[in-house]
């Protein structure tokens, strides 16, 4: 925290901030025995809890008996749930209206605030300063959490409330930008699939289909295994030393983390030795590579490598895919992420607890393949759909930016308000 104290603020804790007609406790200890599908009391998870919003993801129930037997907190509109566990730790969102009654699990903090501005306080607690001191508190070996009483004595720059409101006008108006640049994206996403489901079903301009194992496709075109289609399905290895020996520069690494169904994400991408990189030439990625993450949680994410990519490699979690010249890059890459095959994908889950995919699996993929004139006429459609999205995403990342410099300025103190 800062040094000065701005003029007219003051350094509070977070139960500092609170009168003692606000609620600050954590959720209810809710087991899978005590919840009833059929039942109309809803339970947020921490799969709800969205770095500033309100995600709404889980669809966990209890009935009234459960509900009353467990004396569960009853949420109400307004109040700000905090994430007591990663991933991040601390991310706070603001509870909207919603038809059911509501509780929540106890990994979740309930904040109701009436001294304060909700939405002001939801704001620095999402803000960098007050994420590190959340992550400096936090405890646990295996599973990292954030105590109430840890998360309450947290100091915090407190401005007088018309000021505290000012700034949070300000946030939510950047925000709704946010959220209709957000709503421009799931469109077009759902144009792209919708377009992808479309042409790979019905091609263009086809009259004449047939049944196959993969349903109804043009008559012309033939279902056969990725085995018979590529030159390598194989992944890389992690180099001996793990991360120790990644560098700030050198030969692009590849992670799962990095591979995306709209494209390379190179922001924290991790580089190599030369002297690495020539050890594991099996694992070499070139230009049109399609790269398939085959294990964890981002199990069936692809991407097809830019023809002037740079030389790279990849870890083991990621797969790559060098098709013949029967099959256009591109469109294998759209097949992948397509409902088709991301359900193959998802049919081919191995490794125990743990999700995997082995490369006679990922050979054993079935694709449909028209003439590689109307692979890449269809590949075309589907890129200028997503040249679009990325330029709404462009935009959509230039205002979370904005986003963030107000917050540092105005939550700190460094610019203020003028207040009517």
């Amino acid at each position: 925290m800062s040094s000065v104290v701005p003029e007219g603020w003051q350094i509070s804790s977070v139960e500092d901030l609170l009168t003692p007609d606000c609620l600050f406790s954590d959720g209810d200890w809710v087991e899978s025995k005590d919840q009833d599908p059929a039942g109309t009391n809803r339970l947020l998870q921490l799969a709800d809890i969205g770095d500033g919003r309100f995600v709404n993801k889980s669809n966990r129930f209890m009935n009234d008996e459960q509900f009353t037997r467990l004396n569960c907190t009853q949420l109400q509109e307004g109040d700000v749930l905090i994430a007591r566990m990663p991933e991040p730790i601390g991310r706070a969102c603001i509870l909207p209206r919603l038809d059911n009654r509501l509780a929540t699990v106890v990994d979740i903090a309930i904040l109701r605030p009436s001294a304060v501005d909700s939405y002001w306080l939801m704001s620095v607690i999402n803000s960098a300063g007050f994420r590190t001191k959340i992550e400096e508190q936090s405890s646990g070996t295996t599973r990292t959490r954030i105590g109430r009483t840890a998360l309450s004595k947290i100091k915090l720059l407190s401005p007088p409330l018309p000021e505290q409101k000012k700034i949070a006008s300000i946030l939510t108006s950047v925000d709704e930008v946010i959220e209709n640049t957000q709503k421009q994206i799931d469109k077009l996403q759902d144009l792209k699939k919708a377009t992808m489901n479309e042409l790979l079903t019905k091609g263009i301009g086809h009259t004449e289909f047939k049944d196959s194992e993969l349903g109804r496709i043009p008559k012309s075109w033939e279902v056969q295994p990725l085995r018979g289609l590529s030159t390598k399905v194989g992944s890389g290895v992690t180099p001996r030393g793990g991360s120790s020996v990644y560098q700030d520069h050198g030969i692009i690494f590849i992670r799962s983390q990095n591979v995306h169904f709209d494209g390379l994400m190179l922001d924290d991408v991790a580089y190599i030795s030369e002297q690495i990189h020539a050890g594991m030439k099996g694992s070499m990625v070139c230009g049109g590579d399609v790269l398939l993450n085959i294990t964890g949680a981002s199990i069936g994410r692809c991407t097809v490598v830019p023809n002037d990519f740079p030389e790279g490699n990849v870890n083991q979690h990621v797969c790559i895919i060098r098709p013949i010249n029967s099959l256009y890059n591109k469109f294998l890459g759209i097949w992948l992420s397509s409902d088709y095959g991301q359900d193959q994908i998802m049919r081919f889950q191995a490794g125990g607890n743990r999700e995997g995919l082995n490369f006679e699996q990922i050979r054993s993929i079935k694709i449909p393949v028209p003439s590689i004139q109307e692979q890449e006429k269809a590949s075309e459609v589907v890129d200028s759909i997503q040249v679009s999205i990325s330029e709404v995403q462009s935009k959509l990342h230039q205002t979370q930016s904005l986003k963030k410099s107000l917050m540092q300025d105005l939550l700190t103190g460094k610019v203020r308000v003028t207040v009517n």
